[in-house]
């Protein structure tokens, strides 16, 4: 591949027909993207945040052959950031966080997220903050997107698939 060619993925809301298009932050985090690029594509159930504010995200087993650095951290992601977080199950293991499904303590999570919407901020009431690794930023379809994670926080996001797919 060539070093400096710019890579992009599709982000999905699967059952709502909803694709955007990112482009990965090689420059800014390359651990991250060359992780994620090579377990693609990825699928699970959705989840709208409930302390970041606009955000939603998926749950997957670690993929990653070692779990990257914090590069390019931040914790008031923009419009746009595709953002990679990875928790031991005990933080994320309490019915607090509304997931439909086991988080057993002593497992490693990976959460990738799609923040939609301005004035987020990665601090939460249990473990204060999060920094997340920024590796994506959305180029195109986000005003659709936006919209779909609306619906989602207004009429509910069961049965609804988060995907990441190469381009």
């Amino acid at each position: 591949m060539d070093e400096t060619a710019d890579r992009y993925i599709e982000v999905s809301l699967v059952k709502r027909g909803i694709t955007c298009r990112a482009k990965l932050l090689d420059d800014r985090a390359p651990l991250t993207c060359a992780a994620v690029w090579d377990a693609l594509p990825l699928g699970g159930d959705v989840y709208h945040a409930k302390y970041a504010r606009n955000e939603i995200y998926a749950l997957f087993p670690p993929f990653a052959p070692t779990e990257p650095p914090l590069e390019n951290p931040t914790v008031t992601p923009i419009p746009g950031d595709l953002c990679y977080f990875s928790f031991a199950g005990s933080e994320l293991g309490t019915k607090a966080y509304g997931y439909d499904r086991e988080v057993r303590p002593g497992t490693t999570v990976v959460d990738l997220a799609l923040f939609y919407e301005r004035n987020n901020l990665l601090l939460n009431a249990d473990v204060g903050w999060v920094p997340g690794i920024v590796w994506g930023q959305i180029v195109e379809g986000l005003d659709e997107m936006a919209e779909g994670c609306n619906d989602l926080w207004r009429t509910g996001a069961a049965g609804e698939t988060l995907g990441f797919r190469r381009l």
